[in-house]
């Protein structure tokens, strides 16, 4: 399959996506998500969701939830990539006003993001986020 854009221009600008995410504004995230129905999201606050019109509004809540964002940094913990499928595994830094406080906080979350091409370019169908950075004990797991 011929895709035109590069799959690491598009990791690029899914990076500059956050920048605008962490201050509230999830439209540049949401123009480089595909918009089937088999696309996937996990995020810190709420359970995974499946299809477009379930991953669209779970992603604009999200960024109802960060402010005044700024990004740190980009830790890349692995990336591949073949014809039909792409991922990275990464760490993300920035920092941010969180909910109803006026605080930057810094934020680190793990992330695993899958793309895969349509129509030419590279579409993210998933991505999860956790703050999980740090090792844990077996307690941690238990609610």
């Amino acid at each position: 399959m011929g895709v035109s854009e590069s799959f690491h221009d598009v990791v690029e600008n899914y990076h500059l996506a956050a920048a605008e995410f962490v201050k509230g504004n999830p439209e540049p995230y949401n123009a480089l998500w595909s918009h089937a129905e088999d696309v996937t999201v996990g995020n810190p606050w709420g359970p995974p969701m499946r299809g477009w019109e379930s991953v669209k509004p779970t992603m604009e809540r999200a960024a109802d939830l960060w402010r005044d964002g700024e990004v740190v940094g980009f830790e890349n913990i692995s990336t591949i990539v073949t014809s039909e499928l792409g991922f990275i595994v990464e760490i993300e830094r920035f920092n941010a006003k969180m909910g109803g406080s006026d605080q930057l906080t810094p934020v680190a979350l793990r992330t695993t993001s899958i793309l895969r091409p349509e129509q030419g370019t590279w579409k993210i169908i998933h991505r999860h986020a956790d703050s999980i950075t740090t090792a844990r004990g077996a307690e941690s797991l238990s609610h």
